[in-house]
């Protein structure tokens, strides 16, 4: 696959509208899209790709949706699938709604590219940078724990004692 890096289009008007309509309270993508523009930059993986062979799918949106995929728990076909069908994914990725996506196979292929270039990493460290930018991640603070699974295991050993207790006496 080749790449020619080129600025990351904006959202169709026909794709903005059918998604505002379908939306009009947000959704998480929508706010991503609207937040952020673009997580990924296609510069970031130029080193990634060739620059002679067929046209590739643009590296900022195979980008985002592996983390779609990810935050949805998705496989490779049904992230593609939801980049065929799904109004939200298509405003986030900035594709009209006739777009016809991709085959499920590019994603792997673009997972092997990031490992070969043994950037897989950027993935995660782009999408840090943009929240520490945007105010939304803060630094290194004292984190809290959720105590739901203390209270349960705590409240199990309390009936076995409970129940001990009955066998004993």
């Amino acid at each position: 696959m080749s790449m020619k890096p080129q600025s990351i289009p904006p959202v169709p008007e026909d794709t903005a509208a059918v998604a505002r309509a379908a939306f009009p309270k947000g959704n998480l993508y929508l706010q991503i899209r609207d937040t952020f523009s673009s997580i990924y930059q296609e510069e970031t993986f130029a080193s990634l790709f060739s620059r002679r062979e067929q046209p590739a799918q643009a590296p900022w949106q195979l980008a985002l949706v592996c983390v779609m995929q990810f935050i949805e728990n998705l496989s490779d076909r049904q992230a593609a699938d939801a980049v065929r069908a799904r109004i939200d994914w298509k405003y986030a990725l900035s594709m009209p709604l006739s777009d016809p996506g991709f085959d499920y196979s590019v994603l792997s292929e673009f997972r092997a590219r990031l490992i070969a270039g043994n950037a897989e990493q950027l993935l995660l460290d782009k999408l840090l940078e943009q929240l520490r930018e945007k105010k939304l991640l803060k630094g290194h603070q004292r984190q809290r724990t959720d105590s739901t699974h203390v209270l349960g295991a705590i409240r199990v050993l309390n009936r076995l004692e409970t129940l001990g207790e009955t066998f004993r006496v």
